[in-house]
């Protein structure tokens, strides 16, 4: 059974800090990883997925494209080099079970897998990092918790000031 570890909470209010989060999270992540992203709409989990998307292209030296939410297409793939990258939003699946039906759980130690509203998964990936949005303050203000699992427990996520 994986030991989770827990993260502190990180102010995320700015882009600039979120973009160190994912900075620092980029140079850990490897194929076989799932990143669970948790949080209320406008958060920041498509925000999220699009800097690790658009910051690996570039650490690649690939073409940055275009990321749109997935919420209608339910997924985009993103063939980065040798990284596959598959982008879900599970938004619109109304039954867990829909989730086995489009694939989640097939060929996952061969791809990165970023899924938004992973609540609806009924078997989450072994090797995952859960990503919690929230917002604060009225809505004026953001944060981010993290907590591990598998070969991501090791990662670390340390806030620069």
């Amino acid at each position: 059974m994986p030991i989770a570890t827990k993260s502190s909470n990180f102010d995320i209010s700015k882009k600039k800090n979120l973009e160190k989060i994912i900075h620092q999270l980029l140079n850990q992540i490897q194929v076989g990883d799932t990143l669970l992203l948790y949080g209320d709409l406008g958060v920041g989990k498509t925000t999220s997925a699009r800097l690790i998307i658009n910051k690996l292209q570039k650490k690649k030296k690939v073409k940055i494209s275009e990321v749109p939410s997935p919420t209608f297409n339910i997924v985009n793939e993103y063939q980065i080099s040798d990284t596959l990258i598959c982008h879900y939003d599970l938004f619109r699946l109304n039954k867990k079970r829909e989730c086995e039906n489009i694939g989640i759980n097939e060929n996952i130690d061969n791809k990165i897998l970023i899924i938004e509203w992973p609540e609806k998964i009924n078997k989450k990936p072994k090797n995952r990092l859960e990503l919690y949005f929230k917002y604060k303050n009225n809505f004026t203000s953001r944060s981010l918790s993290t907590e591990s699992f598998g070969r991501c427990k090791k990662y670390e996520i340390l806030e620069k000031k």
